[in-house]
């Protein structure tokens, strides 16, 4: 397990928790974010998501340091999942620690925001009548350029 790292199989909430813990920190905060089956109408068959790896785990690390520049004392730990991944699959997972809550939530929210923003990971959305690359990195994932 590395502290900001991107797995290929099922995440283990388990020991990003634990790495996030030490004699320092009253709060934990932890964050997953699984497949839902429907979205505004439609029903997902399955997710399928890539990522650029040493890049995603650079940009991961980078959140990290911003989370502790802005909130000195957070402990931060993030994992996503790439591959195929079924209805209530843990997708991303995120922990943030800190002296007192505030700080802990505050820099959890930071994190998934700044996942979506910055990071190189492409989700492809399979519904029952087709399929659709989505979110913001989407513009870079090669399957979309022009033909």
């Amino acid at each position: 397990m590395k502290q900001f790292e991107v797995v290929e199989g099922p995440i283990d909430i388990h020991q990003y928790h634990e790495f996030a813990i030490n004699e320092k920190q009253g709060a934990v905060c932890m964050f997953t974010g699984h497949v839902r089956e429907w979205t505004k109408g439609t029903r997902t068959v399955h997710l399928e998501y890539e990522a650029y790896r040493p890049m995603a785990e650079r940009k991961m690390a980078q959140i990290g340091m911003e989370i502790s520049e802005r909130w000195p004392g957070v402990e931060t730990t993030i994992a996503h999942r790439v591959g195929k991944l079924e209805i209530s699959d843990i997708a991303v997972i995120i922990v943030t620690s800190a002296p007192h809550r505030k700080d802990s939530y505050r820099a959890n929210e930071y994190a998934i925001e700044r996942i979506k923003e910055i990071v190189p990971i492409w989700k492809k959305e399979i519904w029952e009548d087709g399929a659709e690359w989505m979110g913001d990195q989407r513009q870079y994932h090669p399957d979309l350029e022009e033909k």
